[in-house]
């Protein structure tokens, strides 16, 4: 995810002022070296949150997963797996989000219905665990993970800790989550930005801010100063509205002419998302086939198959034993 830079040149196209569904949009301030993505998901945020039912409070947590996970995983230049998985002790104990390249992305949440009615509004649902970003491109390259401590910090902050900690680039996230209401009824939709300082001299990154673990306890600690075409970036990234991230009705280059019209900005060709599990027949039946004959015995139900539902799509499949071998 480090070092990202488009690398398909500008083409000029007719700039709509409604937004574009299921899409993530790269872009670039070279004035102020700053290079992003802005992502919208409307169809394929709604499908996979109504798939499951679930209440509105694990929607918005998950849907915040999937902008995130889009604005991440669409860095992969080829073939491969981007997953987001958090692990924590709240009453949503589980969120996993997979993109796998180019386009598909698939979710689910895992949550204690109980712990979770019991809840006070705005409280931090995850709890204290972890976040996990890895990346599979397969048996010839390496598998990536990084992983950050979630303390109550929600997805934004925690995403934020991972950039300083793991890429150590200047990063600045924005996520939102909205349900959208219209005459034909309530959709889900979510939003989200990324901008990242990737100037062309390393050193005007700047250290990671952090103080050296080796100083006295007494030494006073001064963090470097940050360079002034970042903070001119952070500032305007700090104006975004929630609703601007969510709304319909306003394009992703009207939204990044907004913030970027003085120092100008560059948007590169538009990559789409759909929801698409990766589940099959096939798949499932290997599964099932990796188990020993008595434990795939016990999974026999009460109509003399095996029946095995998709966490993430929700799909049943019922195989015969007999089949299995």
């Amino acid at each position: 995810m480090s070092g990202w830079r488009p690398d398909n040149a500008p083409q000029s196209r007719v700039v709509s002022d409604r937004g574009q569904d299921d899409t993530v949009l790269p872009f670039a301030v070279e004035r102020l070296d700053v290079r992003g993505r802005i992502v919208r998901l409307g169809p394929s945020v709604d499908e996979i949150l109504k798939r499951h039912a679930y209440p509105p409070a694990v929607a918005r947590i998950l849907g915040e997963a999937l902008a995130l996970t889009v604005m991440l995983g669409s860095s992969l230049k080829i073939a491969g797996r981007f997953q987001l998985q958090t692990r924590g002790d709240g009453p949503v104990d589980m969120v996993v989000v997979d993109f796998d390249a180019p386009d598909r992305l698939r979710a689910f949440a895992r949550f204690d219905a109980a712990r979770l009615s019991q809840a006070p509004s705005g409280a931090d649902l995850l709890g204290a665990g972890h976040l996990a970003f890895t990346i599979d491109q397969g048996a010839e390259a390496a598998r990536y993970q990084g992983v950050v401590a979630l303390t109550g910090q929600g997805l934004e902050e925690a995403a934020h800790q991972y950039f300083r900690q793991s890429e150590q680039i200047p990063t600045q996230v924005r996520l939102a989550v909205a349900q959208h209401v219209t005459t034909e009824g309530v959709s889900w939709r979510a939003g989200g930005l990324l901008v990242q300082f990737l100037p062309s001299a390393s050193e005007r990154r700047g250290p990671i801010d952090l103080p050296p673990g080796d100083a006295p306890a007494s030494a006073a600690y001064e963090p470097p100063r940050e360079d002034d075409a970042w903070t001119e970036a952070k500032a305007l990234v700090g104006t975004v509205e929630d609703h601007e991230l969510v709304d319909p009705t306003l394009s992703s280059e009207r939204l990044l002419y907004r913030l970027f019209h003085e120092p100008g900005v560059k948007v590169f060709e538009p990559q789409g998302v759909r929801d698409a599990c990766r589940c099959s027949d096939e798949s499932v039946r290997n599964m099932l086939l990796g188990f020993s004959p008595q434990e795939r015995e016990e999974m026999v139900g009460d109509d003399g198959r095996i029946g095995v539902t998709c966490e993430f799509c929700s799909t049943f499949r019922a195989f015969d034993p007999s089949d299995l071998g």
